[in-house]
């Protein structure tokens, strides 16, 4: 019996993409529409979605809050927490351009908010502990709403579609940022919906992932003991809010979080323990101190955050990713194919190796810019 488009399991499936201007120049997000499209085939039409820095900057100070909301009674019930909790400075719909490649799409609203001073202080949390509470609770609180974007000065726009048609819908050649990501999904083991399309995001933290996580209950029980609730039906949730906590809660640096989620196997440890003692006590620390956050399993992602992206293979590399540069930006793909087909002439284009971060950051130029 032939097999139609989604009945195939393709384990390698997915699509990735992304690139940083250092020097913080901001450019339209007419490129990385164009990049994942030429990994068209890496998806079938169940999830794809963008995540773009730098693109409000005259409401930069603001937490820019995207929600999908299924019904009117849960826009109302949303906004009258979020005006409880919040001044809200700016509020309308994202603007989209309806398609018929897009399907049964929610209402999809944009509120530009920073915690009211009174709220904040009773609550006596730090001004980022109180936004991911009220996420939270509106998440798992408001049935038919679901804030998927709350940094600020970025914006994740996500859909059930190609990525390419994604992009189209949200206008984001409309839209110009410092740095993209992009995500094309074949989903394999979970459903393909609106909320579980990537990226997944918290704050400034979004993330793109190929690839599956076998460690997840290991890795959701661990992170849901501080607070988090996983709820979107996707393996790739628990990545984010492994990130969050890690960097912005244990002020662990991104390097050290590599070797958490992507730790060297035991064997490497111990040879090192022979040359660099310090260092491999150091990794051996993290790996038993953190063990519940070992992400096993194939994968490829790619970590943005307010100033930098960060790319990850799993330890083995049983997903491919692509790194190239050319004068102030770097690229990360999938396939080498979706860098050249937004900078022919890439430079220095190089394969990571399992379990090593590659970090790219403003430079001082680009954070007076940007930041």
């Amino acid at each position: 019996m032939e097999m139609k488009e989604g009945e195939v399991r393709i384990p390698s499936g997915c699509a990735i993409t992304g690139f940083i201007n250092r020097n913080g120049d901001r450019v339209s997000g007419e490129s990385i529409i164009r990049s994942i499209s030429y990994m068209h085939d890496r998806s079938n039409g169940l999830g794809g979605g963008f995540a773009g820095y730098g693109i409000y900057p005259e409401y930069k100070n603001y937490y820019a809050f995207h929600v999908f909301y299924d019904t009117t009674e849960a826009r109302v019930k949303t906004e009258e927490f979020l005006d409880r909790h919040f001044d809200i400075v700016n509020l309308s719909r994202i603007p989209i351009t309806h398609m018929p490649e897009i399907k049964n799409e929610p209402m999809i609203w944009r509120y530009f908010v920073d915690p009211r001073p009174t709220k904040l202080a009773a609550s006596q949390l730090d001004e980022k502990e109180y936004v991911v509470e009220c996420v939270i609770r509106i998440n798992t609180q408001f049935d038919g709403a679901y804030v998927f974007s709350c940094g600020k000065n970025m914006g994740v726009f996500k859909a059930v579609g190609y990525p390419e048609d994604v992009g189209r819908f949200y206008r984001l050649d409309e839209y110009e940022g410092y740095a993209w990501t992009a995500h094309g999904r074949y989903p394999t083991n979970t459903p393909g919906w609106w909320g579980g399309a990537h990226p997944f995001a918290l704050l400034d933290y979004s993330i793109v992932h190929n690839g599956e996580i076998s460690s997840y209950d290991a890795n959701r029980r661990f992170i849901e003991m501080f607070g988090y609730k996983c709820t979107l039906l996707t393996d790739t949730e628990v990545i984010t809010y492994i990130f969050d906590w890690l960097n912005r809660k244990q002020n662990l640096p991104l390097e050290d979080i590599a070797s958490v989620i992507a730790a060297p196997f035991w064997t490497k440890i111990d040879k090192l323990g022979k040359t660099d003692p310090e260092q491999a006590a150091k990794l051996r620390y993290l790996r038993q101190a953190m063990s519940g956050l070992l992400i096993t399993g194939p994968f490829s992602i790619i970590l943005g955050y307010t100033g930098g992206l960060m790319a990850l293979n799993d330890r083995l590399k049983l997903r491919s990713m692509v790194v190239a540069d050319k004068g102030d930006t770097t690229y990360i793909a999938s396939e080498e194919c979706a860098i050249r087909a937004i900078c022919p002439d890439c430079e220095n284009v190089r394969s990571p190796k399992g379990g090593e971060p590659v970090i790219i950051t403003l430079s001082e130029e680009g954070r007076r810019k940007c930041l």
